[in-house]
């Protein structure tokens, strides 16, 4: 086996990217502090052709070259806005028909492995502050709590993993 060179990557451009049909996934993070969390948040959301990156509460905004520093050029591919009130916009966001889940660890909750996204149908995945996780008033609104199953003696996973673990996961069962 070769490893294959960039140029045979078959990498699309920017304005490829943009003109090319979304998967219908919305990121939103709901005060993420760490600007490398976020910028890796971007590069994971361009690695599966996300729709839309929503920046909550105190989250740093592009340009920063923290951000920059591990996005290696994603801020400019995907699509993000910032909202200052993350239960404001799931609210509108369900007003709109897009299906909230909030990433957490709570009662009830659906395993990752367990939840099957429906057919003709955008989600928005609500990623939560490194320490304080989703707002609770967040996990109320959102139409599904989804919980990645862990079975070490940690229990928790950096937000840039949980998020590029459930893009993955609900990237391979929407394109199926």
């Amino acid at each position: 086996m070769r490893k294959l060179k960039n140029n045979e990557l078959g990498r699309i451009s920017v304005d490829e990217f943009k003109a090319t049909e979304k998967t219908p996934l919305i990121v939103i993070l709901d005060n993420v502090r760490s600007l490398n969390n976020i910028g890796s948040v971007f590069r994971t959301s361009d690695a599966f052709l996300i729709e839309k990156i929503y920046l909550c509460g105190i989250c740093a905004t592009p340009p920063n070259k923290d951000i920059h520093k591990t996005a290696l050029g994603a801020t400019e591919s995907v699509d993000w806005e910032y909202v200052e009130d993350t239960l404001e916009l799931v609210e509108k966001l369900k007003a709109e028909n897009v299906k909230v889940l909030a990433i957490e660890q709570a009662e009830n909750s659906t395993k990752l492995n367990a939840f099957y996204p429906e057919k003709n149908q955008k989600y928005a995945i609500v990623m939560g502050n490194e320490v304080k996780g989703v707002q609770q008033q967040v996990v109320n609104a959102a139409d599904f709590c989804i919980e990645i199953p862990q079975i070490g003696t940690k229990h928790s996973l950096n937000i840039s993993v949980t998020t590029g673990v459930v893009l993955w996961d609900l990237f391979s069962k929407i394109i199926k």
